[in-house]
Parts: C-alpha cells; sequence; structure tokens
C-alpha cells in the first residue's frame, strides 16, 4: 500500500473501528470507535481510569490491542500502524515532562533521535527549526533536562514530537503537571501550531474547559466504554444527554466551600 511522506501538507485524520485493549483480563478500553476529520481537534475527557489514555497508546502501539482497526484517513495514506511510516506521520506528547525527557541526554541528542531513526538529514537545521517553532533558541540544545523549567520541558517534548514533521499529534494530558501560569502558554503554543500547520489533534484532558477551548468535538469515557460524542459548543451550553457528563461538569467547577452563617461558631 502506498503511503504519503510527512509534511506534504496533505491532511490526515485518523478512524478507530471497535478497538478493545485489555490487560491480564481487565477491559480498559470496550469496542471504542470514532472518526477525527484532518485538521481537526477532537478531544477525549473522562474520569481517571475511564481509559482515555489508553486510546491513545492503543493508536500508537505502546497498549496492546486485543481487537479493532487503526487507519489513517487521508488521500494515498495507509501506512501500518505501528510501521515507521505510521509513527512519523503520528507522534505522541505525553503528560509528564519530568519523565518523557532522558535526563542524561542534552536537547539537542534528544531532537537528534528520532531524525537519525527515521533517516533524516540535515540535522543542525531542522533542530533549530524545531527549538525556534516551540519559542526556544538554540541556547538551550546543550543543556540538560535538569537545567530546564516544566513549561520548558514540555516545549522541547512539542518540539521532539514535531520534528519528524507529523500529520497527527496526539496530546495525554499535556498541562496538567504544569503550574497554572504556564499551562495557557503551552495551550497557546499548540493552537498555534496546528493553525500553522494544518495539524490534527487528539487531546486527553480531564479539564473540561481545556477541551472546550482546544476541541470542536469530543467523546466522553467511562469505564472504557463511549458514553455521549457530542461538540465543545454544546458542552459549553450544557446541552448534554448523559447524567455521568452532566456530573464531569459539576466536578470541574472545583470545590466550592459553603458559607457559613455569621454567628455560628
Amino acid at each position: 500500500m502506498g503511503t504519503t511522506q510527512a509534511g506534504t501538507g496533505v491532511g490526515v485524520g485518523l478512524e478507530l473501528k471497535n478497538l478493545r485493549i485489555v490487560y491480564d483480563g481487565f477491559v480498559a478500553v470496550a469496542d471504542t470507535s470514532l472518526r477525527v476529520n484532518a485538521g481537526e481537534s477532537f478531544g477525549i475527557v473522562g474520569e481517571s481510569g475511564s481509559g482515555k489514555s489508553t486510546v491513545l497508546r492503543g493508536i500508537c502501539g505502546l497498549a496492546p490491542r486485543e481487537s479493532g482497526t487503526v487507519q489513517l484517513v487521508g488521500e494515498g495514506v495507509q501506512p501500518v500502524p505501528g510501521s515507521k511510516p505510521f509513527r512519523r506521520l503520528v507522534q505522541m506528547v505525553f503528560q509528564d515532562p519530568y519523565g518523557s525527557l532522558h535526563p542524561r541526554q542534552t536537547v539537542d541528542r534528544i531532537l537528534a533521535e528520532p531524525l537519525a531513526i527515521h533517516d533524516i538529514g540535515d540535522a543542525e537545521t531542522r533542530i533549530e527549526r524545531a527549538l525556534e517553532e516551540v519559542g526556544m533558541g538554540t541556547g538551550f540544545r546543550f543543556r540538560y533536562p535538569h537545567q530546564l523549567s516544566g513549561g520548558q520541558r514540555q516545549r522541547i517534548a512539542i518540539a521532539r514530537a514535531l520534528i519528524l514533521e507529523p500529520q497527527i499529534l496526539l496530546l495525554d494530558e499535556p498541562t496538567s503537571a504544569l503550574d497554572a501560569s504556564v499551562q495557557a502558554e503551552v495551550l497557546n503554543l499548540l493552537e498555534d501550531l496546528r493553525r500553522k500547520r494544518g495539524l490534527t489533534f487528539i487531546m486527553v484532558s480531564h479539564d473540561l474547559a481545556v477541551v472546550t477551548h482546544m476541541c470542536e468535538r469530543l467523546m466522553v469515557m467511562q469505564r472504557g466504554r463511549t458514553v455521549e460524542l457530542l461538540s465543545s459548543a454544546d458542552l459549553a451550553a450544557s446541552q448534554v444527554k448523559d447524567d455521568y457528563t452532566r456530573n464531569l461538569m459539576v466536578a470541574s467547577t472545583g470545590f466550592r466551600r459553603e458559607a457559613v452563617p455569621s454567628g455560628t461558631a
């Protein structure tokens, strides 16, 4: 089957059909299906343990698929999931910038490694361009992860994903490990990169406000199953069908302390 090289500007989407992932008899994802259009930003939300991050891992081959199919959607794009062409087109940014970067490798080596794996030349230019795209200068090239802030580490993780010029980014809670003051910067960076590159996003988050801001549509998951599919506009307007989604919306407002009547101890 033919493939399309990354970075050609051809929009690529993704389709899952009846994805099922099982760990030692425990069904983490049960027969999940979805279709994400080229250039779309799609969100997956749910409580901890709902299976949302496992869906991303199933897409990129980090979780064993018991059954179901993963297929890229786009003209001439049919690489086998898990193959080098697939991995070049589909890259993942992990939740924890402290754990996803090798502590004994410089930024330069971290960014050079995927280029070497995929036999891509012109590393010098590509590394400099990747750092520039995420708002970091070449002065960071020979620093180690421990010499960077949390936000800077996540920017390097994004640069590592982008350096292969993918069409789809899988974003697993990309800002949850960051301070609130840094989260908005990283989210704005991601949205700017999506517009410039025409990327397709699949974003996992427990933060409904983030998903509503970043995504056009979303899927709500509970215990490995799809509860409902809806648009971010419907979520913002509280036009949801399932009680579980309503409970998530209430939980997302955070803890509110009840006022104590005056004169009481």
